[in-house]
């Protein structure tokens, strides 16, 4: 095979076309930088990192300058600087906010930074401070606090509660005994799961009908946050309320577990989190429970399983956590601090 050899006018003329392709493929690249991350995140992800964005929008608009849309166009962070960053983070404990919100913002900012320079719109040694820019660790939290607190500062402000809402067992039975009722029977199904199985908010709202295995007493899903399919088996009291709300409710063999609430009682639709949410809130309500979250009765079910002696790695397994810090926390202190330790004599 015989190969032409190219001239040098040739061979630059080549190297010239594909700089300019790499440097087009490059600018199309840097287009879907965001959206090629945001598209791979839960709702839930999305949800917050677009509030945690805003509040930075706003921290720039109240120092004077001038913001265009951070969530969503790259070019948008050209000029965004460590100390921006940094300061944001000072702002917003200045303002109240609890420190684990201000951990989740400032990652955020840190995160969508860290795209942006991968598009290009911020310089590798400028997102090398950023970086820079820690987050706080639970000593410093109690510090911080403690300091604020001395000082008359509000240090709660943030989407998270400072702390869970307590369920006695008899609360847990009584949020679990709803009406006969195509609603109650709905919301019956809501409060088992939550509260026997220990389901997130986002894993509960996501459940279709076929997820559901009632000749087995089984029920499959997709765990989101560690991206692992779990099977759990459903005690007697969770099978019977599904039961009950399928049979009565003349199901599809697909579609969405729960529907929502239409007027006259009738239900439709499917259940968003966020009417998950409100709805568990409103039955808590009703119950004398002020507050209640989806994730209260997540950390209900995760107490009662430590309280009864579940192992540690069994828990984990079950709740879907990617490492025991998480159940760790769940597992409370004894009254008499070496009860259960056995030295052998």
């Amino acid at each position: 095979m015989n190969l032409i050899p190219q001239t040098p006018n040739q061979m630059t003329t080549r190297t010239d076309r594909i700089a300019e392709a790499g440097q087009a493929a490059n600018q199309a690249a840097a287009a879907f930088t965001f959206a090629d991350y945001q598209v791979r995140k839960a709702d839930n992800t999305i949800r917050r990192q677009k509030a945690d964005l805003a509040a930075f929008e706003s921290f720039l608009q109240i120092k004077g300058l001038p913001v265009y849309d951070l969530y969503n166009d790259p070019a948008a962070w050209n000029g965004i600087t460590w100390g921006l960053v940094k300061g944001f983070q000072k702002d917003l404990l200045d303002n109240g906010c609890a420190v684990s919100t201000v951990n989740f913002r400032v990652s955020t900012v840190k995160m969508y930074s860290g795209l942006a320079a991968q598009a290009g719109f911020i310089s590798s040694g400028e997102l090398a401070l950023i970086k820079l820019v820690s987050g706080f660790g639970q000593k410093e939290v109690k510090r911080i606090d403690a300091r604020r607190n001395d000082a008359g500062s509000e240090t709660r402000k943030g989407f998270k509660k400072a702390q869970s809402v307590a369920i006695t067992p008899d609360q847990a039975k009584a949020l679990k005994n709803q009406p006969d009722t195509p609603q109650g029977r709905r919301d019956a199904v809501i409060m088992v799961l939550l509260l026997d199985l220990g389901l997130r908010c986002g894993e509960l709202a996501s459940l279709q009908v076929e997820n559901v295995n009632l000749k087995a007493a089984e029920l499959c899903f997709y765990r989101q946050k560690v991206q692992k399919e779990q099977t759990h088996r459903l005690s007697n009291g969770t099978l019977a309320a599904i039961k009950a709300y399928l049979a009565a409710d003349n199901f599809m063999q697909s579609g969405p577990l729960l529907l929502g609430s239409r007027k006259g009682g009738k239900l439709g639709g499917m259940m968003t989190d966020r009417a998950i949410t409100k709805r568990v809130a409103s039955l808590g309500k009703k119950t004398g429970i002020y507050g209640l979250s989806a994730h209260d009765c997540r950390h209900y079910w995760a107490t009662q399983a430590a309280r009864n002696n579940t192992p540690l790695d069994r828990l984990q397994d079950a709740g879907g956590w990617s490492s025991m810090a998480m159940p760790g926390r769940y597992i409370e202190s004894a009254k008499i601090a070496n009860m259960g330790v056995n030295l052998g004599e």
